[in-house]
């Protein structure tokens, strides 16, 4: 009867886990990390690792120290206990997939970089365009980036070489304009050569083409760096604009 007893305490702690587990996945995976980003920065992994960790752990707790023998109060705490550490780390780790949230999709002339919260060079945010000096809590932004003039050139060559580029500087960051739409006309890649040229790809890639609504005649292609997959960005080719996303790397 005890064990019964501790089955059936473990098992509505594991429902109210779950339902805390799916509002956590909701604001994850469509607000921090809307597709493609979820796949591309890595977003699915560190949920998976969070919620995985943090539905097992209390659940797992509760099995091990419910008893009905010990006096109410002592219950209480004991559970209570449980609770606190399983939301304290629910929110330590939800603070963390925040921070590495992709907060910039950044076109540096002939590709697209997608650059995380926490890689952001955030001193430099007070230098930027008033529309970028806070960070995106609902996806990525699209910007250009400006070229360093003659007397930054050598500060953007040394930190470029240290893994810090343009994408990731809000001091360079730039509205999407007609200059960008004319550098993704200019270097982008029609979608339909690629796909003759790697017809064992061409299923998967002709699927995230039909998202964007355009046949792939109409596309062209971009490569697109991000933290843990890169990809391509599609565009279309008579507005130069950003249209969709395909598991292409180039």
């Amino acid at each position: 009867m005890n064990w019964r007893l501790r089955l059936r305490a473990s098992g509505l702690h594991l429902l109210g886990s779950l339902l805390v587990a799916l509002a956590a996945a909701s604001v994850v995976l469509l607000v921090w990390y809307p597709w493609p980003y979820r796949v591309v920065a890595g977003g699915q992994e560190l949920l998976f690792i969070l919620l995985t960790v943090d539905i097992i752990i209390g659940p797992l707790l509760t099995l091990a120290v419910f008893n009905l023998k010990k006096p109410k109060k002592e219950l209480r705490r004991d559970l209570a206990i449980i609770v606190v550490l399983q939301l304290l780390a629910l929110g330590y780790g939800m603070h963390t997939v925040y921070l590495a949230r992709p907060a910039v999709i950044a076109l540096e002339v002939d590709r697209f970089r997608v650059t995380t919260a926490n890689d952001v060079v955030t001193t430099e945010l007070p230098e930027a365009l008033p529309e970028y000096r806070s960070l995106s809590m609902t996806g990525p932004v699209l910007v250009n980036t400006a070229m360093p003039s003659e007397a930054q050139r050598f500060d953007a060559i040394i930190l470029g070489l240290n893994g810090v580029d343009l994408g990731a500087r809000p001091s360079f960051w730039r509205p999407w304009d007609e200059h960008a739409r004319s550098l993704t006309l200019k270097n982008g890649r029609p979608l339909v050569d690629w796909l003759k040229q790697h017809p064992d790809q061409e299923a998967k890639v002709r699927e995230a083409a039909a998202r964007s609504g355009r046949p792939v005649e109409q596309l062209l292609f971009l490569p697109m760096l991000a933290h843990r997959i890169d990809w391509s960005v599609l565009v279309d080719k008579s507005t130069g604009d950003l249209v969709g996303f395909a598991p292409i790397d180039t």
